[in-house]
């Protein structure tokens, strides 16, 4: 009994023991999630979306391999807040540029490596125009990468030397010039902690070199919104609308501008809504503009079309974040529309059959048998009674026939006689006839 009470604890024994050889041998779960092109609201839906998963998947470590130009400043604030509120070790590994949003970005998650020729910086506010933004917009963009890099543990008089020429930093930068950092400058300054070649390096260097990896890209439907949602982009979109929708009403049945002026809009909608901008408010009220529009056709009056109009460009309103941006958008987008259809009219109106409704190609001609008003020059010297008082137009019978006339002077009582002395066109003149008679006199 006591040997199998030994044998029995020993097996125990030993069970336990495995235990941690066990769960040490268990592969790391890492997450690679890349951040390419340009920083937009489209590219937030997607890291939303990626980082969830990892969270999800109770990941080990993210890491995020970036190469960007930059992009807008909103659309990097709200990804920087989504990085920092996950509690999952967190990477970024700039594989050739952070620059601008890019180094924003960077800068909220816990470490950052770099290949031998990445760079990261030039962090300043730039406008539509290409300029250098405003006071303001530079002293809001400064506090920002000021706390990102004070959150990472970073120098953050190096950040705000990325996002302005103002701050001197000698030996790495010149004076007003923005700081843009080599690999081995983010490595001498902290802001980098190390140089790897590729992604597998990354891992050796952190010890998780036998770690599973997940690889995370964006689905179709978040790559083409993306797209749709780029500032450039959504005025062109706007502008094909606009173009086909106008082209649609005057060509019979529903054609090829319809189709394009239709989709051009879905597509709109379609990235705003996958992008996380546009609700259902914006859907709805699109929807209904159209129904709005299509009435006009069949009610009178014009105000169905006023308001199904201003429905329709309010949908578009709501569905962009920034409204002011949304409006420059439209504007924009209507002169282009209306510039277009000017050049295609001129350039292409008579060779092209749809512009047939848009220019009045038919002339009239006294060749052609076409008479404007019929000048009745036979009535010159004839009499008749006025039947209504000339003040000064009435109307006169002259054998038997009703004509519109004028009077020579102010005023004609009705039951005078008159003489036409005068036609001019459809203008017949009278005076009365006792005037006439004293002249020969």
């Amino acid at each position: 009994m006591k040997k199998i009470v030994t044998a029995v604890f020993l097996f125990v024994a030993g069970f336990l023991m495995l235990l941690p050889a066990g769960a040490s041998a268990e592969k790391n779960n890492v997450y690679v999630i890349p951040i390419q092109n340009d920083v937009e609201k489209g590219l937030y839906a997607f890291l939303d979306r990626a980082i969830s998963r990892a969270e999800a998947n109770n990941a080990d470590l993210i890491i995020f391999e970036m190469n960007t130009p930059g992009g807008a400043v909103d659309a990097a604030r709200d990804i920087g807040n989504r990085i920092a509120k996950t509690k999952i070790r967190t990477v970024t590994f700039v594989n050739s540029w952070a620059i601008s949003a890019g180094s924003y970005i960077a800068l909220h998650t816990g470490e950052i490596y770099m290949t031998p020729n990445a760079v990261m910086g030039a962090a300043a506010v730039i406008d539509q125009s290409g300029n250098t933004a405003g006071e303001k917009a530079e002293s809001m963009w400064l506090a920002a990468m000021e706390g990102a890099a004070k959150k990472s543990g970073r120098d953050p008089k190096i950040a705000k030397a990325m996002a302005s020429g103002k701050i001197d930093l000698p030996g790495l930068k010149e004076k007003g010039k923005l700081l843009t950092l080599e690999a081995d400058q983010a490595l001498k300054v902290g802001y980098s902690e190390g140089t790897v070649k590729d992604v597998d390096e990354l891992l050796a260097k952190i010890g998780m070199a036998d770690a599973k990896i997940h690889t995370v890209e964006p689905t179709f439907a978040e790559s083409l919104a993306r797209i749709i949602t780029n500032p450039i982009v959504v005025p062109i979109l706007l502008t094909i609308a606009s173009l086909g929708l106008v082209l649609e009403l005057y060509s019979p049945g529903f054609g090829v501008p319809g189709f394009m002026g239709l989709s051009a809009l879905l597509l709109f909608f379609f990235g705003h809504y996958v992008a996380g901008l546009a609700g259902y408010e914006s859907l709805l009220l699109f929807v209904l503009g159209l129904i709005l529009i299509a009435a006009e056709f069949f009610v009178a009056g014009g105000i169905l079309g006023i308001l199904g109009t201003v429905a329709v460009i309010g949908s578009m309103l709501l569905a962009g974040e920034n409204i002011v941006h949304m409006a420059v958008s439209i504007i924009t987008a209507l002169f282009l529309a209306i510039l277009f259809m000017i050049i295609l009219v001129k350039v292409f109106g008579k060779r092209m059959n749809i512009f047939k409704r848009f220019i009045l190609t038919d002339s009239t001609s006294t060749e052609r048998g076409y008479v404007s008003n019929v000048n009745r020059l036979e009535l010159i010297g004839r009499k008749g009674v006025a039947v209504t008082p000339l003040r000064p137009s009435g109307t006169v019978l002259i054998d038997d026939e009703r004509v519109d006339v004028v009077a020579e002077g102010s005023f004609i009582d009705n039951n005078t006689d008159v003489k036409v002395v005068k036609v001019e066109g459809s203008r017949i003149v009278v005076r009365p006839v006792e005037n006439t008679n004293k002249e020969e006199e």
